[in-house]
This record gives structure tokens, C-alpha cells and sequence, in this order.
């Protein structure tokens, strides 16, 4: 039997009865009809896309300022649309799942020619003389959720091996794992601490289940801004983790799993209506400005794109804040709002404030002069 205690995104109690029916369906008997209707409950369009809608095309490599911008402009500049993305990046490795539709119909891609011209200039964009790895383009069913394939494709690319001389995650937010056997029960005991945000459970055991290793029996506490995971497992031919090289994957592989969706870059909201090309045009701005997309999210809502970014400069860094002003200035400040930065919002507040002074004061001067000139005062 297994119980969670769950809140919402804002950590409130469920009070939504139709998220609540969702996933009581969603777990139960009527699983199979609730995964069509995920789109509408969540309000998201990326998850388990219809098949029949899009081309999903999945893609891992070598990370780089940029990419995001010239993998956009090639599927524009041959007529595809992009209606959802999503896009992870980890120890300088990239993973990127794209669903996209035919500009002309708005249907999927079908026409061969155009097809392997994608995955021409995806690998070519991809291909790098400082990487050993080849470059991964597939066009794909897209069965899995996407979350759960960018785990999977970072995990064959072996992203857990490598490390980033730029990493922007702090020593404070690392986790902290540790392996045991229990040899009277025939289980191996994981401890992870880390802190706690919303899917970390969905990850560590997305990346187990990836690995072959059975859950028997897990416990997962939050306290204040931390998150205890125990989980006892085995092999699923029955053989607990007996090796020091085979506890030292495993720690790695989990250690990957949780530190992929953790980002110290700055986060961009875009909310602006929908059009072909959106994407390219907004990505080639952060590139111009020398800003480099750690991490992204792009979605469509009806006619609206509603598109998240986790950005730092071309060296993993923090970004200057005249870079985000001018960043904003370009793409529209009232289409881009720059989160998770208090001194740019206390700057932005600061600046407008000033400038509607400055004006209100210049009003007040050219009325007074007016008034002046009139009784021969000037």
C-alpha cells in the first residue's frame, strides 16, 4: 500500500475536485482514459503529446551558448512550427525533446525530404571537435512523458560522468547520498538528502526504474527547505548492490537525476501571442545579448505561447543586470518578465519610478514657465 501526502504548486492543500478525480482516475481503473485528458487538467500542452498532432523530435549532444537559438531557426526556416519544447542541459551535455507541426498545415511533418534535412542540420549543429560523443538525432512516437524521456536520454548519454567547470549549482545544494546493504533483509538502503522542490520524487525514481532497480519500500520527508528520500531496493534479478563501483553509479546516476532540474541561472517568463518563428526570434535575442539557456520550457495555450527560461551568461555566470534590462528593452517589457532576481525588480521598480518623476517634474516646470511668461514674470 502506498500513501502520499500531497499539496499543489503553491503547497496548499488540494482543493481542485477535478485535479482530485484526475488523479484518483489517473491511478486507478480508468487510467487509460484519464491520459487523454491531462492537456486540459494541467493547463499544459507538454506531457504524453498525441501522436497524431506532431512530429516529436528528440535530440542530445553537446551543450553550447546558442543552440537553442540555431535549432529554432533551422525548423523555421524550413516552414515547422514549434507548438512545445522542452529543454534540459547538464555537465555541458544537452537533451532536448521538441514537438512540432508542418507550418502550411498544422499537422505533422510529412514530407521526407524536409524530415532529413532536420536531422541533416540537427547533427551538424550539434557535432562538436571538443566531443568524443556523436551527436543524437531520432524522430520519435512520443509515448513517454517528456520529463521523464529527457531522464532517459541523459542517462544513455551518460551525462553522470562528466562535470562542468562552470557548475552553477552551489555546494549547499548538492545532495547528499548514501549506500547500505541490509543483509537480513536482502535489500540495499539509499539515503538521499537534498533540498526539497516539487518532481524531486518523480526524478530519483524515474532514474532507479531507468537503472533496473525494484522499489520495495520508500519514505520521503520534507522539513523547512530539506527532503529525506529512503528508498530499499534490489536489482530486478534479485541482487542487491554489492559492489563499491556499483554504489558509486548509482550515487552518481541519482546525484544527475536530481541536479538536472536544478538551476542558479535567471529565470524569464514569455507570455505573448503565438506565431511561427516566436521562438527563434526571442532565443537569437538572449544569444546577441550573450545569455546562455541552461534550461527551458516552451508551451502553447490556445493562441498564447507561454514560455519559461533559466539563463545565465555564455560562462554559466550571473548575468549583469544592464544585459537583462536590455535584454527585456528588446523583446518587450511587458512580454518578458525577469524572475528570481530581487535587485533587478528593486531596479526596474527604481527606474520607473525616477523616470514618471522626472516627467511629472518637467510637467510641473513647463506649466509653471507657461504661467510666468503670461503675467511677464520670464
Amino acid at each position: 500500500m502506498d500513501v502520499f501526502h500531497v499539496t499543489d504548486q503553491h503547497g496548499h492543500k488540494l482543493t481542485d475536485e477535478h485535479m482530485v478525480d484526475f488523479i484518483e482516475r489517473s491511478l486507478g481503473a480508468k487510467r487509460a482514459i484519464a491520459t487523454l485528458e491531462v492537456q486540459t487538467c494541467l493547463g499544459r500542452t507538454v506531457g504524453v503529446q498525441s501522436i497524431a498532432e506532431h512530429t516529436v523530435i528528440e535530440l542530445t549532444g553537446a551543450d553550447r551558448p546558442g543552440l537553442l537559438s540555431e535549432i529554432s531557426a533551422v525548423l523555421t526556416n524550413l516552414r515547422c512550427n514549434i507548438v512545445a519544447a522542452q529543454l534540459w542541459t547538464h555537465n555541458r551535455r544537452v537533451a532536448c525533446v521538441l514537438y512540432v507541426v508542418d507550418e502550411f498545415t498544422g499537422g505533422p511533418v510529412e514530407d521526407m525530404q524536409r524530415l532529413c534535412a532536420i536531422k541533416e542540420q540537427f547533427c551538424n549543429i550539434l557535432r562538436s571537435s571538443d566531443d568524443n560523443k556523436a551527436p543524437k538525432v531520432d524522430f520519435s512516437m512520443g509515448l513517454t512523458h517528456t520529463e521523464r524521456r529527457l531522464h532517459q536520454m541523459l542517462f544513455a548519454d551518460r551525462d553522470y560522468e562528466g562535470s562542468s567547470p562552470h557548475s552553477s549549482i552551489s555546494y549547499r545544494d548538492r545532495p547528499e547520498i548514501s549506500i547500505k546493504n541490509c543483509a537480513d533483509k536482502g535489500y540495499s538502503m539509499v539515503n538521499i538528502c537534498s533540498r526539497g522542490r516539487p518532481k524531486l520524487f518523480f526524478d530519483t525514481v524515474c532514474t532507479l526504474t531507468d537503472m533496473q532497480y525494484v522499489v520495495f519500500h520508500a519514505t520521503m520527508d520534507s522539513e523547512g527547505p530539506f527532503s529525506m528520500q529512503v528508498y530499499y531496493i534490489r536489482h530486478m534479478d534479485g541482487c542487491t548492490l554489492d559492489t563499491e563501483g556499483e554504489r558509486q553509479r548509482v550515487t552518481k546516476c541519482l546525484e544527475a537525476a536530481i541536479n538536472r532540474r536544478v538551476s542558479q541561472g535567471i529565470r524569464l517568463e514569455l507570455y505573448t501571442t503565438d506565431r511561427v518563428g516566436l521562438l527563434s526570434d526571442v532565443t537569437r535575442v538572449f544569444h546577441e545579448n550573450g545569455l546562455s539557456v541552461e534550461r527551458a520550457d516552451v508551451t502553447t495555450q490556445g493562441t498564447k505561447a507561454v514560455n519559461t527560461f533559466y539563463v545565465s551568461n555564455a560562462s554559466g555566470g550571473p548575468i549583469e543586470m544592464e544585459v537583462l534590462q536590455a535584454t527585456q528593452n528588446e523583446i518587450g517589457q511587458q512580454v518578458l518578465n525577469v524572475k528570481g532576481c530581487p535587485d533587478f525588480q528593486t531596479r526596474y521598480a527604481t527606474d520607473v519610478l525616477q523616470k514618471k518623476s522626472f516627467s511629472f517634474g518637467n510637467l510641473i516646470k513647463s506649466q509653471w514657465e507657461w504661467f510666468s511668461s503670461n503675467l511677464g514674470l520670464v
